[in-house]
């Protein structure tokens, strides 16, 4: 029977440089989306998922990040004396009981599976989420839920995909599967001419635990990082490694446009914001 996933982490060490300057001294992954930073969207993802144990890999200039997840009596008191009730409940809720939030420094910015490998004894012997906060993807199921249940129907290790246009093979890494959605090979950033198909690994993995011992062996490269993607290749010799089509709308809010996207469409469900937003889209389309 396959283990319930209770640890989710999410590498956010990175400097944010394609939002310069909103992100030189403010981290990416505090961008908001309508109301909420990137990263909140993240950790309720994994907690909707079943994850009870929060791992951020952090960098210089992330501290933010620690006190979004950190308890401020002062603004609970200032908010209840308001009578803000209502925004006291949210405020609240962004790290519900029973959950822990562990913060571990990656020294070195030397790639994602370098950041991964840097949560190793925080996480144990026990399978993990990787969840990347510039994926943000809105479906009705939660895809880190999608992807449990995936890993409870055959076990194994479990990575999201989705199909992008042949031209952006060398934006991903790339997985050909067998018949049975088993991954038989995985390439970091190929070529298009290069590339085993178009189906492209994006932010969310579950994994098992022996990912770290091929992490430890993995040399630097694709950008001379240790890339979590080679790690996974050397992997599929020794364990199953599933791909997993998830049902959704995925936003690259890594990019300038794709957080755009992500920006207009959750403000157009926002129930607070929705209806105004769209009329105001609407008169914007008309003029």
């Amino acid at each position: 029977m396959a283990q319930t996933v209770k640890s989710a982490v999410f590498p956010v060490a990175g400097r944010g440089t394609r939002f310069l300057p909103a992100t030189k001294a403010s981290p990416k992954e505090m961008l908001p989306i309508v109301d909420k930073p990137l990263i909140q969207y993240a950790v309720e993802e994994a907690i909707d998922a079943g994850a009870t144990k929060l791992i951020f890999i952090t960098g210089a200039s992330k501290r933010a990040i620690e006190d979004h997840f950190d308890s401020d009596p002062e603004l609970e008191s200032a908010l209840e004396a308001s009578g803000k009730q209502e925004l006291l409940e949210s405020i609240r809720r962004i790290v519900p009981k029973g959950v822990s939030c562990i913060y571990i420094r990656q020294g070195e910015p030397l790639g994602l599976g370098h950041a991964v490998l840097c949560a190793r004894a925080a996480v144990g012997d026990e399978p993990f989420f990787v969840h990347l906060a510039d994926d943000l993807i809105a479906s009705e199921l939660p895809c880190l839920t999608q992807m449990a249940a995936e890993h409870e129907r055959h076990g194994g290790s479990v990575v999201a995909v989705e199909t992008v246009p042949q031209e952006d093979t060398s934006s991903y890494g790339i997985v050909a599967v067998d018949e049975s959605g088993r991954v038989n090979q995985i390439v970091e950033k190929p070529a298009p001419e290069d590339a085993p198909s178009n189906s492209a690994v994006v932010g969310r993995y579950l994994l098992a635990p022996e990912v770290f011992d091929k992490l430890e062996t993995t040399g630097r490269g694709a950008g001379g990082e240790i890339q979590l993607t080679d790690a996974i290749a050397d992997l599929l010799e020794d364990a199953p490694v599933y791909a997993y089509s998830f049902e959704g709308k995925r936003f690259d809010c890594g990019s300038k446009l794709g957080y755009l996207k992500a920006t207009v469409a959750y403000g157009l469900e926002h129930p607070d914001t929705g209806a105004a937003f769209h009329e105001h889209l609407r008169e914007l389309l008309a003029e």
